[in-house]
């Protein structure tokens, strides 16, 4: 392999905002790939179809090269070895699954729901850590595939072996899994789609991919992509898996703790080479401990052997810090540009327009009145919250719907202002809250006024990222604030 071109890639799948994790593994195997003067791939891991979204797609190929990255092959730029989007290489997955079922490395599995849901009840009865337990194994080959052929609904199912698996990854050195903690996994699923285990590992022989570098939660994965590399015969890329961005608490980092989106860190004005200084310093360091450079002085300087395995913490106020580094550095009149550029963009203005037309009598008031969209942060107290519900409320009943309706938002596939408000209305009939009630708490929420333009066209405009942020912020608020005092007696 050491004789081969360098080829990495990164596979984002398109179901929402752009995230902070996918940019920063996308800046390492970029810079791992012009540090050897290779190839960095992008491709798009859209086989689930209900979720993903051509909207979504954009947003990625748009935040990332927001952020600075670019790539030499990908959907959008075309390249030897295409398509690039998983979703167009489903007779391909098909193929090689067939020559899986015929050498024995893989089986069908007609299990269906009610069934699974049995097994994965025994095994936690007796206490296993597979979830399946190869119930379809021992279907005779020849009863198998006249079942598959009379069109009986099955996936494709991984034999995994008795035994353990050593993955050598370049940061860690060797890791042995036992196959007691791996189950057989699917890899074809029912609607004739793949899962993230049967496409990488075809689309990385076929792209012929050299390292995989990704984040750490795919190591107890690695073991069954190295079976699959076994079945076919192929010699299987080196394994690189970078450490978890953390909370300041170190757990994972979540969008309950830290706003994750790409989109809303160039919403508040958050500088593309800010953000792009910060990723490389989350995990490694520079050889003279500088913490401010540019993206060829980290190329030059990238090394994994300078990547520290301790979980780096996405501290927003680095973040801050280092954006206000650069910004004082600016000539006045290239700052003057760069705030134009990032806080009035022309789409977001005719976005917002229409909104406050009806209300403006002179030009000057647009400004104050649109002045919410474009906040950083909003920090409502909570008794201004509280105080938008007639009669008041228990704050933690109010973050309890903020919450639940937040989570509602976040699973939209398309964030506009008619699925809002359905999906909203929708959850005020299951939770049985008046739509009044929660809408002037959304409202207020969103925008820190109780007056505004309409409330679901707002919320388009401010975007999914934004609405997600203020909403969780509000919620805490609420949850932290004292329960109500009982009303006095008599």
């Amino acid at each position: 392999m050491s004789d081969r071109p360098v080829r990495v890639r990164i596979a984002p799948s398109p179901t929402g905002d752009p995230h902070v994790g996918t940019a920063y593994v996308g800046l390492i195997n970029l810079a791992f790939a012009r540090r050897h003067e290779g190839s960095f791939v992008l491709r798009i891991e859209d086989t689930d179809q209900e979720r993903s979204t051509r909207a979504s797609e954009q947003a990625i190929f748009d935040a990332l090269r927001w952020v600075g990255l670019s790539w030499d092959e990908g959907p959008d730029v075309g390249g030897p070895f295409g398509p690039y989007r998983q979703s167009e290489r489903t007779e391909i997955y098909r193929e090689h699954v067939r020559h899986l079922l015929d050498s024995g490395a893989a089986y069908p599995c007609f299990c269906d729901g009610p069934t699974l849901e049995g097994i994965r009840k025994r095994q936690r009865e007796l206490k296993r850590n597979k979830g399946y337990d190869g119930t379809c194994r021992a279907i005779p080959p020849d009863e198998a595939r006249a079942r598959m052929a009379a069109g009986e609904p099955h996936v494709i199912r991984l034999r995994v072996p008795d035994g353990t698996t050593t993955v050598h990854d370049e940061l860690r050195g060797d890791v042995v899994i036992d196959h007691d903690q791996i189950d057989d996994q699917v890899l074809l699923k029912t609607d004739g789609f793949p899962t993230y285990h049967l496409a990488n590992v075809v689309d990385d022989h076929l792209m012929e991919i050299t390292h995989v570098i990704r984040a750490e939660e795919w190591i107890n994965s690695t073991p069954k992509h190295i079976l699959l590399y076994a079945a076919f015969g192929w010699e299987p890329p080196k394994w690189v898996h970078l450490p978890l961005l953390r909370n300041h608490d170190k757990s994972k980092i979540s969008k309950r703790k830290n706003p994750v989106s790409l989109l809303y860190y160039k919403q508040i004005g958050i500088l593309p080479e800010a953000m792009l200084n910060f990723l490389a310093l989350l995990g490694h360091s520079m050889p003279d401990e500088r913490e401010v450079f540019e993206l060829d002085e980290f190329v030059r300087e990238f090394s994994f052997q300078r990547i520290s395995l301790g979980g780096p913490v996405f501290d927003v106020e680095k973040l801050l810090w280092l954006n206000g580094v650069r910004i004082r550095a600016m000539d006045p009149r290239v700052l003057a540009d760069r705030i134009r550029e990032a806080m009035v963009p022309g789409d977001w203005l005719q976005q917002v327009v229409p909104l406050f037309q009806e209300r403006m009598r002179a030009l000057g008031e647009f400004m104050p009145q649109a002045a919410f969209f474009r906040q950083p942060g909003l920090d409502v107290p909570a008794s201004e919250l509280i105080g938008a519900i007639k009669g008041g409320g228990d704050p933690k009943i109010l973050s309890k719907w903020l919450t639940e309706a937040g989570e509602r938002l976040d699973a939209l596939r398309d964030f506009e202002p008619a699925p809002i408000e359905e999906a909203l209305r929708a959850w005020c009939e299951q939770a049985d809250v008046p739509t009044g009630t929660l809408f002037m708490l959304l409202r207020l929420s969103l925008t820190g006024r109780k007056a505004t333009p309409p409330l679901f066209e707002t919320m388009t405009v401010l975007g999914r990222a934004a609405c997600s942020q203020r909403l969780r912020t509000a919620a805490a608020t609420l949850k932290a604030a004292p329960a109500p005092k009982p009303a006095p007696a008599g």
